[in-house]
């Protein structure tokens, strides 16, 4: 199996190669410059590992939830390459991704601007991960996961207005880390496994997710938000 991952929906920006198993990627923060490395990083990548794009079985991409402006940009990149290649595309859930750098039962979290975070709650099963609920935006003080302790927090959700989502659920979290993004590499190892599951999709039917539609605030909204309303 042969796929390139693109990941560009938080200030990170990782492009990552799966070969029979081997993984090479590209990360770095760099933000604003995602459209600038994407691309360049995916050729040096092919050209190290002496693969032809005509080689690749499938592209993959972080379909969010994220920065809007990044979640476009690796499904718009995934879709190009792979119309001209006539391969699939394997759209992968952010926060899957990030919930791959922890074990167990994991809370992933973006911080998603304007008072909110984007959350999903997840259990990593080997080199997989499973949804136990549907991904959402939400405010901190309003987030709620599945019940027990010893879940482990990861995302910079967590970091987001002072920590408040930590806060609200420190009485379930056993580890939290705030500083954590996604990687490319891990949207490569969980696209292949949902490759296999029969998920690929025709490139003109990967479409980002985005969990909001009111992408802007108000004067009002802006003023109310920073009055602490």
């Amino acid at each position: 199996m042969k796929l390139l991952a693109f990941e560009t929906a938080t200030e990170a920006c990782s492009v990552a190669l799966f070969v029979d198993g081997a993984v090479r990627e590209r990360f770095e923060l760099a933000p604003r410059r995602h459209a600038e490395l994407a691309l360049p990083w995916a050729e040096e990548l092919l050209a190290e590992s002496g693969i032809a794009r005509s080689q690749l079985d499938a592209v993959a991409a972080g379909r969010g939830p994220g920065a809007f402006t990044g979640v476009r940009l690796a499904i718009s990149i995934a879709q190009g390459i792979a119309l001209a290649l006539d391969r699939p595309v394997v759209p992968v859930s952010t926060l899957a991704t990030l919930a791959m750098q922890a074990e167990g039962n994991v809370i992933a979290a973006i911080d998603a601007r304007m008072g909110e975070v984007y959350l999903g709650a997840f259990r990593r099963v080997g080199e997989d991960v499973q949804p136990l609920v549907p991904e959402t935006v939400v405010k901190p003080a309003e987030a709620s996961i599945p019940e027990g302790a010893g879940w482990h927090g990861i995302g910079t959700g967590f970091a987001a207005a002072d920590g408040a989502l930590r806060h609200r659920l420190q009485a379930q979290l056993g580890t939290v880390d705030a500083a954590a993004l996604p990687h490319a590499a891990d949207v490569a190892r969980l696209a292949v496994l949902a490759y296999a599951r029969g998920e690929a999709l025709a490139p003109e039917r990967a479409e980002p997710a985005y969990l909001r539609n009111h992408v802007a605030l108000t004067l009002a909204e802006q003023q109310a938000l920073r009055a602490g309303r």
